[in-house]
């Protein structure tokens, strides 16, 4: 057998030690993130290899990434992810270039930041537009260097070679456009023409997020999407689907009040008003904060608000049940443990029997009658009858 080839030994080493410096991550623990990634997206086996040269190696794209209406949700729960720190990842992944919350410049230097990327990546760069867009009043609710927010986006939008939202608040509006919707809030999407990626969530999952922009590296494209704008890979499911509470809901077996035993037992939560069967979302199977099993709000013990559903999240009640998009239970659903009966009385067995009597006798008159007409029906009871059937 002839010895392996010294270049690529020394290729694999340099790989090795460069995943390491630049990422924080042994070489075993960046083939597992790539792997994930490209499982995460649906991509084929064998696909990790293609992820894994375009993190390595692909140019990192330059990313304008704005605010607008929003509490800053996204950008935190990004931070906070782990597993690899993503704060470490995402900012040598990709190149990003301008972001308010992250920039330690403010004010004129930090508009100038802007300008100069866009100038220099013209067409290439992506757009990452957190937060909802007033529009009411020309949209002087939010303004970013004496711009609204509807001109930055614009402009922005303009040489963009993608625009994504990220949150609830820039995919649909979110939270800031519920009733009254004072400041006409709005999604990303009613502000320009060109295709917006959405990525819904209050916050949404990071690693949605991330697998959309290595999609973006991986293809030169950003993932297959539904007609809402969400890529396919993280969105296609209702939370209902893939929930570990499903058994319990397919059992009848329903948590009634918060605390009580079955809701201690984990049973299901849709009498609770859990929206999770008219929901999309990988919730369940991504999970989120990297604490561990169970970090997401079922399986914590709280239902699903639908955030990631427009007309659902910040739009319907929390008690109020969902609507199942697939099987759909009674209210009056029998509980698990139905009270037995000591049968029935004799006077009980009396009054039933002459309610039967009386209910057979009638059912016999009227199928008697099927098919008559109103003068034949009329003529056997003996009673008179005008043309227009009035007797």
């Amino acid at each position: 057998m002839g010895s392996a080839d010294p270049t690529v030994a020394d290729s694999t080493l340099a790989l090795d030690a460069m995943a390491e410096k630049r990422f924080g991550l042994s070489r075993r623990d960046f083939m597992q993130f790539c792997a994930t990634l490209a499982t995460t997206l649906g991509l084929p086996a064998g696909a990790h290899a293609a992820v894994q040269q375009a993190v390595e190696k692909a140019k990192r794209p330059s990313v304008i990434w704005l605010h607008f209406q929003e509490c800053t949700g996204c950008t935190e729960s990004m931070l906070r992810a782990e597993h690899p720190t993503l704060e470490r990842l995402i900012l040598d992944v990709i190149s990003l270039d301008y972001h308010e919350t992250l920039f330690a410049a403010a004010g004129h230097q930090v508009e100038a930041a802007r300008k100069a990327a866009m100038a220099a990546n013209k067409g290439k760069y992506l757009l990452v537009i957190e937060g909802a867009i007033p529009t009411r009043d020309n949209g002087i609710y939010c303004k970013v260097g004496n711009k609204t927010a509807i001109e930055l986006t614009r402009e922005c939008a303009a040489d963009a070679a993608a625009v994504i939202a990220i949150g609830s608040c820039a995919s649909w509006g979110g939270m800031p456009s519920t009733d009254p919707n004072p400041t006409g809030a709005v999604g990303v999407n009613k502000i320009i023409d060109k295709p917006v990626v959405t990525i819904p969530g209050c916050p949404p999952n990071p690693y949605n997020f991330l697998a959309t922009v290595v999609h973006f590296l991986t293809f030169g494209q950003l993932p297959p999407i539904d007609k809402l704008g969400r890529p396919l890979f993280a969105y296609s499911r209702l939370v209902h689907e893939n929930c570990e509470r499903r058994a319990h809901f397919d059992a009848g077996r329903f948590a009634i009040e918060f605390g009580d035993d079955g809701h201690r037992k984990g049973w299901c939560l849709y009498k609770l008003g859990c929206k999770g069967p008219e929901t999309y979302a990988n919730c369940p199977t991504a999970l989120f904060g990297d604490a561990g099993a169970g970090t997401w709000p079922v399986g914590c013990g709280h239902p699903c608000i639908g955030c990631t559903e427009q007309g659902v999240g910040f739009a319907k009640p929390i008690h109020t049940l969902a609507k199942v998009k697939n099987v759909e239970p009674p209210v009056s659903y029998p509980g698990i443990v139905e009270n037995q009966g000591k049968g029935v009385t004799v006077g009980a067995a009396a009054v039933l029997a002459a309610v039967a009597g009386a209910a057979a006798g009638a059912t016999a008159v009227f199928s008697r009658k099927l098919g008559k007409s109103n003068e034949q029906a009329s003529a056997e009871d003996g009673k008179p009858q005008d043309r227009t059937g009035r007797v």
